[in-house]
């Protein structure tokens, strides 16, 4: 650890359902294969609400400091790291990036290129995993198939049109007035369903001309499964990464197996470091380039200093941003 540092450094916690603390703990020690990273912006994430709210624990292990990716300067680093001090990176943590300093696996850390922002930085890890993983791997999305996103401005779904775009993949999403289909057309989205004054439904099926989407992306739930089986094409896959309208549905196991759907989802927090350095590394070799050459950055809302961190939740729960929120410490 370098001299200079500080000892302590502060942090937002949720001690008990519904409430948000800053408070001051010890800087934490990098240990084998881990960058410690003098914290420039952290992204907010949905999934923190939920912990919040006290339904979205760490795993097993994993700091109690909110906050799933930063971006930063590396200040320390522990045993077996080759990423020198002073790099610019942004990763994936599974807890701890709501802070002004955070122990970040140096096999989750993606290096900040100078075409990129520090809070754009910040803003990438958590979606752009997300969106490769379960649309591109687990969805099989490839040039030339069609796509249906759910919550199309969202930091997900702003990834999602930028992904898509950059891969061939036509990409229809919702949205939730006609501000948000504006700002998801501009994002990139071939075609945006406001999904208060129309049956996104029927929408899908006149835009694909009756053929139906080859993916869809679910971060909805409940009652939104059985209607997006019907906007599918056969062959169809179903991916569902969160659900908000409910963790149940009914669904016709014949249309299933008449049209040989797959229906699949997963969850990243939890997912080993294993796990997440292989992705880590797929992105690297994939998706980076893009970045590099400024062709891929995310779509930003709004920034916050890290004490107004309730501010940046009421924001994203009243659901009114396109993109990403940071919070910078």
């Amino acid at each position: 650890m370098a001299s200079d540092l500080p000892e302590t450094m502060r942090c937002v916690t949720s001690p008990e359902p519904g409430r948000l603390e800053l408070v001051e703990r010890p800087l934490p020690q990098p240990g084998p294969g881990e960058l410690l990273v003098r914290v420039a912006a952290a992204g907010v994430n949905r999934p923190d609400l939920l912990q919040v709210k006290g339904v979205y624990p760490p795993p097993e292990g994993a700091s109690d400091v909110l906050g799933l990716e930063l971006a930063g300067e590396v200040v320390a680093a522990g045993e077996g790291c080759d990423t020198p001090l002073g790099a610019r990176v942004c990763g994936l943590v599974a807890g701890g990036a709501y802070a002004e300093y955070c122990l970040l696996p140096e096999g989750t850390a993606l290096p900040v290129p100078e075409t990129l922002r520090m809070e754009e930085a910040a803003a990438m890890p958590e979606t752009l995993f997300t969106v490769w993983t379960n649309l591109f791997e687990r969805g099989f999305a490839a040039e030339g198939d069609i796509a249906l996103v759910h919550g199309g401005t969202s930091g997900i779904g702003t990834m999602a049109i930028k992904l898509c775009r950059l891969f061939g993949v036509t990409i229809i999403v919702t949205c939730g007035s006609e501000e948000k289909v504006e700002a998801a057309l501009d994002a990139g989205a071939h075609a945006a369903i406001n999904y208060n004054t129309e049956d996104f439904v029927d929408r899908v099926k006149d835009i694909t001309e009756g053929r139906g989407v080859d993916i869809v992306l679910d971060m909805v739930g409940g009652d939104y499964v059985a209607r997006n089986i019907s906007c599918m094409a056969d062959e169809g896959r179903h991916v569902s990464i969160a659900f908000q309208r409910g963790a149940e549905a009914s669904i016709s196991i014949v249309q299933i197996m008449r049209r040989r759907l797959t229906l699949t989802g997963s969850t990243l927090r939890a997912r080993s470091l294993r796990f997440k350095t292989m992705v880590a590394d797929e992105l690297r070799a994939h998706v980076w380039n893009f970045v590099e050459g400024g062709r891929l950055r995310p779509v930003m809302d709004e920034r916050f200093p890290l004490s107004d961190v309730e501010a940046a939740h009421a924001r994203m729960a009243a659901g009114e941003h396109v993109g990403k929120i940071v919070l910078e410490p």
